[in-house]
């Protein structure tokens, strides 16, 4: 019976890992034909070091993917040896599989695909695209580097200041290097309505609107699960005594509140677990405390 299950057990992880490197691939093809088609021929840049691999792309013809990869080197280096090794393993693999994914594209494309005309379109249609091939990597619970990258290190450093302001700060100086770099205030602001797309699409396709979720878990593996959202997410967990209706059967229930891009995180944690967790998720409409807005003077 152990052997079987120790199969069994294999064979999910092999499952999961397959599943993930498919959303991963499908993503960063996805996000890259959106910058090799929109982006790149009307002078768009992104947010994140993929806009800074596009500005340099304009400057000096380096390869974007080669480009974004080498920027992304001393952050993934400065993650490993403050954040650890499982945080930057799948990051790189990630930056490594979008950077190749860039170069390809480069390549494989014609030029009959590429969209050069009304900027105002190919903002829209980037954004759409790019939030799209974004959500698939984000659902199977991965980033692209860059920025997230930054923001993890800085939060590690300075506490008090939230992720999503690291990100919208390091994003705003992009669309400001932009305007230099492209010598057009119109390239910024195509930039930032590429970002804003993006962001809404991402948001759009994985959780729906709202400013975070609340997810209630009524499991028998509670202090596993526990544990790991404390460690692996860096946040907090409330476990409440729970007895079930029909069953008689005394149980755990954990509420967590979390944002809306690491609901697929938490998922997949709970699914590491037990399979047989109930789970109910909830639209919070806004959340107030560590970790999330700072609540009201």
């Amino acid at each position: 019976m152990k052997n079987k299950a120790l199969a069994f057990a294999r064979a999910i992880r092999w499952r999961e890992l397959l599943l993930d490197n498919a959303a991963w691939f499908a993503g960063c093809v996805l996000f890259s034909a959106g910058i090799i088609i929109f982006a790149v021929p009307n002078d768009i840049a992104q947010s994140g070091i993929t806009g800074a691999a596009i500005m340099v792309n304009y400057l000096i013809h380096t390869p974007i993917g080669l480009t974004n990869l080498v920027l992304n080197i001393p952050l993934i280096i400065a993650a490993w040896i403050v954040l650890g090794k499982r945080f930057v393993a799948k990051t790189l693999w990630t930056t490594v599989m979008l950077s190749v994914c860039l170069d390809a594209m480069e390549y494989l494309l014609p030029a009959s695909l590429r969209y050069s005309g009304d900027k105002l379109l190919a903002s829209l249609f980037c954004g759409a695209i790019t939030g799209a091939g974004l959500a698939l990597v984000f659902m199977r619970g991965a980033t692209t580097g860059g920025t997230d990258i930054l923001a993890r290190l800085v939060k590690h450093r300075f506490p008090h200041i939230s992720i999503g302001r690291v990100i919208l700060v390091a994003d705003a100086v992009i669309v400001f290097a932009a305007a230099v770099v492209f010598k057009s205030k119109e390239s910024a602001l195509y930039a930032a309505i590429v970002i804003f797309v993006s962001s809404r699409v991402i948001d759009y396709l994985l959780y729906g609107a709202g400013s975070g979720k609340m997810l209630f878990i009524v499991t028998e593996k509670a202090g596993e699960i526990t544990r790991s959202v404390i460690t692996d997410m860096k946040r907090g967990i409330t476990v409440l005594p729970a007895v079930g209706g029909y069953s008689g059967e005394s149980k755990n229930m954990l509420v967590c509140a979390v944002r809306s891009s690491e609901v697929a995180e938490l998922h997949k944690i709970i699914r590491q677990h037990d399979d047989n967790a109930f789970v109910v998720v909830s639209e919070a409409g806004e959340i107030l405390g560590e970790g999330f807005s700072p609540p009201p003077a």
